[in-house]
């Protein structure tokens, strides 16, 4: 599976990645934190947003954990996802919350439509891929603790990326993963992926990171209503062939509804503590500042830092992904 779906995303042979530097906005301090938002350009006039938080203080080298994005409403900027990456921040990881295609500060460069494309799905994997190879270079960084973990689209994501990329250790798709629902967005399920291994599915696909730890948060009010009696026991059987059965675990919240809510954060941060070595003592959301929206942009309130070369429209992105793919054949 994992080569055909590589090659169905059209990343089995990766393109050149841009030799500019990331754009870093200062520093904000808060209570056990920082955040600092940085733009990565990952294809030329590309660029993917986020928002990086690190403990105030540490020793070391820390654990690595991605937060994509889902699809709810204010993006990266609502205060769920704020609490989480702030929180995980506080036990010991550097979290880097990150933009979807066509999502949150990407529509500085595209149409909202445009997350509903195809491609759509592409790009976000690439992106995934250029920001751990900017975070695990960072001389901070511990190669063999990395994690990621989002909810909804971002749970999908999360499954893709810990199938494909094996510098991911421990994966936690939120509210997202069932075998009779493919996500019901392109950005998911756009690229024939799907159609590998004489047809597939999420589950199949979540059962790629084994023998590696994984969480899956399912609830009652969406389709991952099976998650425990129908799909856990399909991975906890792949599991077993590694002799890692319990390496796999459900929390399963069958009075909730698809969000990412607090007793599915509280999951997430059991979880990471578990397994990265984080301190779950300092998982107190108390503690944490939501910011406004603003101060987590990269390119100024209304876009006007946007780098000259930045790409407008999807027209354009389609030619330079042509001629990167093109490039190395």
């Amino acid at each position: 599976l994992k080569p055909c779906i590589r090659e169905a995303l059209q990343l089995d042979h990766l393109p050149a990645a841009p030799a500019s530097k990331p754009i870093i906005t200062e520093e904000r301090k808060f209570d056990g934190y920082t955040v600092r938002n940085i733009a990565i350009e990952i294809l030329p006039g590309l660029y993917i947003n986020g928002s990086l938080y690190k403990p105030a203080k540490y020793k070391g080298k820390i654990p690595v954990i991605l937060n994509p994005d889902g699809h709810w409403q204010q993006q990266r900027y609502r205060p769920d996802c704020q609490y989480r990456c702030a929180t995980l921040a506080r036990m010991g990881a550097m979290a880097f919350s990150y933009d979807l295609f066509a999502w949150g500060e990407s529509l500085l460069q595209f149409e909202e439509a445009d997350h509903r494309r195809s491609l759509a799905m592409t790009i976000q994997a690439l992106g995934a891929i250029r920001i751990l190879d900017y975070l695990l270079a960072l001389k901070d960084a511990d190669t063999a603790r990395v994690g990621i973990t989002g909810g909804s689209g971002g749970g999908s994501h999360t499954v893709l990326m810990a199938a494909i990329d094996d510098r991911i250790k421990v994966s936690a798709p939120v509210v997202a993963i069932s075998s009779y629902f493919y996500g019901g967005c392109p950005c998911e399920s756009g690229m024939p992926i799907h159609a590998c291994g004489n047809r597939t599915d999420n589950v199949e696909i979540a059962a790629l990171a084994a023998p590696h730890p994984q969480l899956l948060v399912s609830d009652g009010g969406d389709w991952t209503d099976k998650m425990p009696e129908h799909d856990l026991p399909y991975l906890q059987k792949v599991y077993a062939y590694y002799n890692q059965r319990n390496n796999v675990s459900n929390v399963h919240l069958p009075t909730e509804v698809h969000d990412f809510g607090i007793n599915k954060r509280k999951a997430i941060y059991d979880f990471m503590a578990k397994y990265l070595r984080l301190d779950l003592n300092a998982a107190d959301e108390s503690k944490i500042t939501i910011e406004n929206a603003p101060a987590l942009y990269v390119f100024g309130e209304k876009g006007e830092q946007l780098p000259a070369n930045a790409i407008h429209g999807f027209a354009q992105l389609e030619q330079v992904w042509k001629t990167a793919i093109n490039s190395h054949e």
